[in-house]
């Protein structure tokens, strides 16, 4: 089964979410909520939406497609903005939630899931991305990869 490109990257994030909920309920590994984490939290929460902002800002400037399912109708690269630090602002938005809700909720063990999302969001959503990035933009693309990272 090829589930690449199937499922909404926000809808992931939010399950992902759930399940670091879960893991903070029924794990130990957990640190008061609040205190010292509440404005680790309040940063990374901050930067997140702030880079999905500019990021889906850049696409409408570009008038370009922000739908993640259909990355063949791109009408332009975006390369700019924020997209000059990294290919993927509005993934690593994402990611940045994520690690500001395991801050928040005081558990450790819900943050061994960030390097999990970012794994599944490179293998069924960023690389099938990229190939058709590739397959449309030729060189122009390749040379955006060479000079920016996929995530920062």
């Amino acid at each position: 089964m090829n589930l690449e490109l199937k499922i909404p990257p926000a809808a992931v994030a939010i399950g992902f979410g759930i399940i670091m909920w879960a893991l903070q309920q029924w794990l130990p590994m957990y640190w008061p909520r609040g205190g010292l984490w509440f404005w680790p939290a309040v940063v990374t929460a901050s930067a997140g939406v702030v880079m999905g902002i500019l990021g889906l800002l850049e696409f409408y400037r570009h008038a370009t497609t922000i739908n993640p399912h259909k990355p063949a109708k791109a009408s332009s690269l975006v390369d700019s903005g924020v997209y000059r630090l990294s290919r993927n602002p509005m993934y690593l938005a994402l990611a940045c939630v994520l690690l500001s809700w395991g801050f928040y909720l005081g558990s450790a063990a819900s943050l061994l899931l960030i390097p999990l999302f970012v794994w599944y969001m490179n293998r069924f959503q960023i690389i099938p991305e990229e190939r058709i990035m590739i397959e449309k933009f030729g060189d122009a693309y390749r040379r955006y990869q060479s000079a920016v990272r996929r995530w920062i």
